[in-house]
């Protein structure tokens, strides 16, 4: 047994998460199930962030304090995720009080490197609005990619950006143009890690695509040494005499939530954090492919230059991008399906289905109502629920709803001792839609199984045969509810308890005799408009 750490992306606390966010983390839960499955030790954690100018902004909009936004869009995270089964160890926020506490000694330590160190560099000011900029409260032309861009990140090509070096750098609240003067900062240098990061990059050639590229350029490019401390009177203190009005940069705290996270849930289990974050453990980052830099350059130079020999990222798992009705979704323009607005609407699995088998794994996918509705009708209804309904509907009706005795069929044996190991791997490795596929085709074969051996014909014509099939069915329900169990859980949670299986990751068998109790229909059909 290992100690297998998954981190999600920690969502900004000043607005609700829509679709695409969900899509980008669920993978995260679905590797949290499937490790627990197999018995390992399961750290999967995440929260909201809760510091950074985004939420003042929102504050500001709205009369209110950032802690007043943070704690209300934490709530609503937190309800979402509970809503589609997310199944967090821990789910906190960057301003609980022990990941501050974390954040603290870790950059106490850190600033004793010798890859942290102070100078004077110019800061954003607005002469019209008579204040200081944060780095988003600045926008202008990337450098790189020539696009819109604000003064911390690109979204069109990923840029991490300082606002000096932005083209025609404007302040976004009123348009003028920007000047900036000289403040004291402290810096890590990412130049002078730079030999160790591209040594370490090197060795994870089997990550995702984007994460290897975009990775890649950072490096090629030149890594430039970054600001770990901000001017801004929302965030974490900078442990730092001289710094008193000066707050912990975001992105040199946040990515800090997974071992603060970790470490609480390792305490309360009685197990070293170090041992957690030592050689005897396995961590994933589960985000969306924005969020790419942070997790394989700024996460590794924090965790390499605080010395202690924390353990770096070992997978990355980021998605691309989920569009809507074929257009980028935007908050903004608000073309978006919101997370709050369809999780209590919808059946959860029906909606982690789809955000599994057509999710942005390897490239941007799209959704659409229609297409939706017809994975859950055509898929989850017509293949998987229509298996288990006819099956176990068909025992409750002609056999007094217990299980017929049978003699297991050979081939459906070999299915079930291979498909374990081969959607496990692919799992592990990231490949959840082909997993997904891989057991869905197990859905089909047993659906074929079912209308070639004709069970409603020999039920009267050869009972015999007509109980080794539906025997065999039952076997093949109960291995597909474990198998299924990291992606749907909540049918699958139902199957468990009919048929009386253990919650593990090998080869289930039922024996006859058993009696069902009442079942349920797993999945309703949708109509074709939306709800």
């Amino acid at each position: 047994m290992g100690n297998i750490l998954i981190g999600g992306a920690w969502p900004y606390a000043n607005g609700s998460i829509h679709i695409g966010h969900i899509a980008a983390l669920l993978p995260g839960d679905v590797l949290a199930r499937y490790y627990r499955l197999k018995g390992d030790e399961v750290f999967y954690v995440s929260g909201s962030d809760c510091h950074g100018t985004p939420i003042t902004i929102r504050a500001k909009q709205e009369g209110k304090t950032p802690q007043e936004i943070s704690d209300y869009y934490h709530k609503e995270f937190v309800e979402v995720f509970e809503g589609l089964g997310f199944s967090y160890d821990l789910y906190g926020k960057t301003s609980d009080a022990s990941h501050i506490s974390f954040v603290t000694g870790f950059h106490k330590r850190l600033y004793e490197s010798e890859y942290i160190y102070e100078k004077s560099a110019p800061e954003a000011y607005c002469k019209h609005c008579c204040k200081v900029l944060t780095d988003r409260l600045v926008t202008g032309i990337c450098p790189n990619c020539g696009s819109r861009a604000k003064g911390d990140q690109c979204d069109d090509c990923q840029a991490v950006l300082e606002p000096s070096a932005l083209i025609e750098p404007v302040c976004s609240e009123c348009k003028s143009p920007v000047t900036f003067i000289e403040t004291k900062q402290l810096y890590i240098a990412l130049s002078g890690l730079e030999p160790l990061l591209s040594d370490y990059l090197l060795s994870k050639s089997k990550w995702r695509r984007n994460a290897v590229s975009f990775s890649k350029r950072y490096i090629d490019e030149g890594l430039r040494d970054r600001a770990i401390t901000r001017n801004l009177d929302w965030g974490i203190n900078v442990p730092r005499e001289g710094y008193e009005d000066k707050r912990i940069y975001i992105w040199a705290e946040n990515v800090l939530g997974y071992l603060s996270a970790s470490k609480t849930v390792a305490e309360s289990r009685g197990i070293d954090f170090k041992e957690l974050w030592g050689s005897n453990s396995r961590h994933y980052y589960v985000h969306g492919k924005d969020n790419i830099p942070f997790h394989t350059i700024i996460l590794p130079a924090l965790l390499l230059a605080h010395g202690e020999g924390l353990r770096l990222p070992d997978d990355i798992i980021s998605s691309e991008y989920l569009t809507l009705d074929g257009r980028k979704i935007s908050t903004s323009q608000n073309h978006a399906i919101w997370a709050k607005d369809i999780v209590h609407k919808y059946n959860p699995d029906s909606l982690r289905y789809f955000f599994i088998a057509n999710g942005p794994e390897k490239r941007d996918t799209d959704f659409t109502w229609r297409e939706f509705i017809e994975r859950n009708n055509g898929e989850l209804l017509g293949a998987y629920g229509n298996l288990v309904n006819r099956t176990l509907a068909f025992i409750a009706k002609y056999n007094d709803r217990i299980i017929p005795s049978g003699i297991l069929n050979n081939n459906i044996s070999e299915i079930i001792r291979g498909i374990y190991p081969r959607v496990g791997l692919k799992i592990e490795e990231g490949h959840f839609k082909e997993a997904l596929d891989e057991i869905f085709n197990f859905v089909r074969f047993g659906n074929k199984y079912y209308d070639e051996a004709r069970p409603w014909i020999t039920r009267t014509g050869d009972p015999d045969k007509c109980a080794d099939t539906l025997y065999n069915c039952v076997q093949i329900i109960a291995n597909l509810a474990i198998l299924l169990e990291p992606f749907l859980p909540f049918s699958s949670e139902k199957v468990i308890g009919w048929l009386n299986l253990n919650k593990e990751w090998k080869p289930q068998y039922v024996n006859d005799g058993i009696r069902l109790p009442a079942i349920s229909i797993l999945f309703e059909r949708l109509e074709s408009q939306r709800a």
